[in-house]
Parts: C-alpha cells; structure tokens; sequence
C-alpha cells in the first residue's frame, strides 16, 4: 500500500517530550506544508492531541520515506535522534491502517472508549482536506476509520464505562484528600476537559469553584452553569492562597503557573498543602512548581493508575471492538487491493466491447435485412459471449487482488490484450 503511520503516544513518550512536539504540531498548517514538500510523500494528515502526535502519509517509497519523515520530527519537535527514538513507533501498510481505525475508536486512548479523539481525528482530517493534503487513498481510508469508530461505539459498550481525563483529574483530587466536600478548586481553563472536571466536581459536593480564563466571558458562563465563581485570567495568581487544589487545562503554548507564583502564594497560606494537577499538553504549570515543600504537583502521566481502575470492565468490550477493527481492515484492504485490478477489467472490457462494435458495424449492410426484432436477439446473442468469455479473467483479477498477488496476473492480461 505504501501508507506509513510515524508518531509517539503517552504510552511511548514522557510528557516533556510530547509536548515539545504538540506545540510545533498543534495546529497542523505549517507541518502539513514542510510534509507535502518532503519528495516521498503524496498525501498526508497530522493527528496532533495531548497525548499523542502522528504523521499518517501515502508515500512513494516506504522505507526511504521514513527516513525523511523521522528527519521532519526531528526538525519539527528539536528533538535529538537518540530521545525520539526511543519514543517513535512507526507503522506501515496494514499495521498503519490498523493502528488509525483503533485510534478512532478510543482504543489506544489514555482513557479507553472517551469521545474526544474521534473528533480530533475528524478536525484533523477537515485541516488536511482543506490544504489538499489528501487524495484518493487517505480520504478513503480516513472514512473507513470513521466507520470503525462508529460501529465500536454502536456495537459495543466500550463507551459505557469510560471516563475522561476531567474525571481522572477528580479522581485523583478525591484520592489525595479522601474526599471533596467542602474544598476549593481552581480551575485554569474553560475548554472541554474543564468542564467535564466541573461536573464531575459537583457531584463530589466540593465547597466552591473558581474558574479562570483569557476570555473572562468564557469564564463567565461556565461560572454561571457550575455554580461557580469566575476569575479574571491576570488575576488567579491572587486566588491561589485561598485554594485547595487547582487543576490546570489551557492550550497556552508555556507555563501559565510559575514556581513563583506557587512560592508567593504558600508563604501567603502559611505552608498549608496545595496540589496542583496540570492536564495540559503542553504542560500549564511550571514543574520547578513541585520541588516546592508542601506542593504536591501531578501531570496527565500521573492519571494512568486512576484510569486503569476500571479497565478490567471494558476487558471484554474491548476483545469485541478488536474484532470489529479487524473487520474493517480485511474491508478496506479487499478495497485497496482492487485498485490495481479495477483499471484493468475496465480496459479490458472496453478492448472486447470495442472488437464487437465495430465488426457488428462492419455487417450494417447484411444485418439491416433482417427484422428489428431478430437484429435485437442477434445483438443479444453477441453480448452473452462476450460476458461469457470476459467472466473467468475478470474473475480470476479479482480473486488473485483478493490473495494481494494481482500484478503477474495484471501484467499477463494487458500484455496479451495489448491494452
């Protein structure tokens, strides 16, 4: 097929290597035009998330390819040969359409059956048509993912124990403390994940919530549906002596939490312990924040134990949405695989209709004798051999396409056929 998969993932790479190259990544514009410049590649799509980043491409030359879309991570992300290697997995052909469909379908999340990823899968496929980054193949096969996904959540309950990294956040909170009622949070950030948080916080009957934001109105509104209290964004730094935990969510590009702020802010609370759960990539909170006596700092990495608490009771939906995965590749290769023969049959075909045309063209004078009705069954006639003779070689194409042996068989037909 020549499709390479080249990325890394939470469970490959560190969260300081991630994020270094979500933020080259991040919007996928600029990376899509450096990819589309690299001589091997013909279509490509960049999936770019908090935990993982991947390069999808139909290339000319797979292992030539790799070679330069490692040396486009490298570039992308500054990374050295030596610590990308050690995190980078790479994928080809049917590993790699294997691989994209368990993606989609939330199998190779952090949190196994969450929601989040096929849309990001989706908002990266709508960046990469809209630069005509993709053709024939990758569009295909991108919906053929989206189809995987869909049936997995339809046909399986994989998603009906699943929990977000907003939860796990919480989870972890009440885990540290033994409990919520009555404490303060903070939250950073008033997207997605901060407000799956807040629901989750609500339910754990937690005192109060501030929320911050650059978009005060935002922040505002979220305030508003949660019972909680927005905080102007250059203004948190006075909240934090007032808080319990702050959990930290913004797609800022550096730090938005200082180890000096955290400093500030202990001496004000007089060495009261203070958590802070940073579940951005790239990370919100300073980790020097950590080193700090009586902070106690987690990052999205740290989440793995909470997630893996309820992981036993997908188990089994899982083994079912593994067998759909494997479904839809044997579906899509079947799909590939013809591709080579397709040209062929309708050449093929073209080549015998065309013979027939023209010699029934040729008999005009004498078959103009005869009465429509029998011209009609002569004609009839024709076409039965024809489709007689065509049936055991475009059946025999299509079966050896089905095997992935197809090109001897290509080859013999249009060399005798003359096509």
């Amino acid at each position: 097929m020549r499709i390479v998969l080249i990325g890394m993932s939470h469970r490959t790479a560190p969260v300081e290597i991630r994020e270094r190259l979500q933020i080259a990544c991040g919007d996928g514009g600029p990376a899509l035009a450096e990819l589309l410049g690299i001589p091997e590649v013909r279509e490509a799509l960049v999936l770019s998330t908090c935990n993982r980043v991947e390069v999808l491409a139909r290339v000319a030359d797979g292992e030539a390819a790799v070679e330069q879309l490692k040396g486009f991570i490298y570039r992308q992300g500054n990374l050295a040969a030596a610590e990308l290697e050690r995190c980078l997995y790479v994928h080809r052909d049917r590993e790699a359409v294997r691989h994209l469909f368990r993606v989609a379908a939330s199998l190779d999340s952090l949190v196994m059956g969450e929601p989040q990823i096929l849309g990001q899968v989706k908002e990266a496929y709508r960046r990469a048509a809209d630069q005509r980054a993709t053709g024939v193949l990758l569009n295909r096969l991108v919906h053929y993912a989206f189809r995987t996904a869909k049936r997995v959540r339809t046909e399986t309950g994989i998603a009906g124990n699943a929990v977000s990294v907003g939860y796990a956040a919480v989870e972890l909170a009440k885990k540290i403390f033994g409990g919520l009622q009555g404490k303060t949070i903070l939250l950073i950030g008033a997207g997605e994940m901060s407000e799956l948080a807040a629901r989750h916080l609500l339910r754990q009957g937690v005192g109060r919530i501030l929320i911050a934001n650059r978009t005060i109105a935002r922040a505002e509104a979220m305030a508003a549906e949660f019972q909680g209290t927005p905080v102007p964004f250059e203004r948190f730094p006075e909240a934090l002596p007032d808080v319990d935990i702050v959990i930290a969510s913004t797609g800022a590009p550096g730090y938005v939490v200082t180890a000096e702020m955290v400093a500030v802010a202990l001496r004000r609370r007089r060495n009261r312990l203070l958590f802070l759960i940073d579940i951005a990539v790239p990370r919100d909170i300073d980790p020097a924040a950590g080193e700090i006596d009586n902070v106690f700092l987690y990052n999205i990495d740290n989440l793995q134990e909470v997630v893996d608490a309820n992981r036993e009771t997908r188990r089994a939906e899982a083994q079912k949405a593994e067998a759909i995965v494997a479904e839809e590749v044997a579906v899509f290769e079947a799909w590939f695989n013809s591709l080579a023969v397709v040209p062929t049959i309708v050449a093929l075909r073209e080549k015998i209709e065309g013979i027939v045309r023209g010699e029934l063209e040729k008999s005009a004078h004498w078959l103009a004798e005869f009465p429509e009705e029998e011209r009609s069954r002569i004609e009839g006639v024709v076409d039965a051999v024809v489709n007689k003779i065509l049936h055991d070689p475009i059946t025999g194409l299509k079966e050896e396409s089905r095997e992935k042996d197809e090109l001897p068989y290509v080859a013999a037909v249009r060399r005798l056929f003359k096509l």
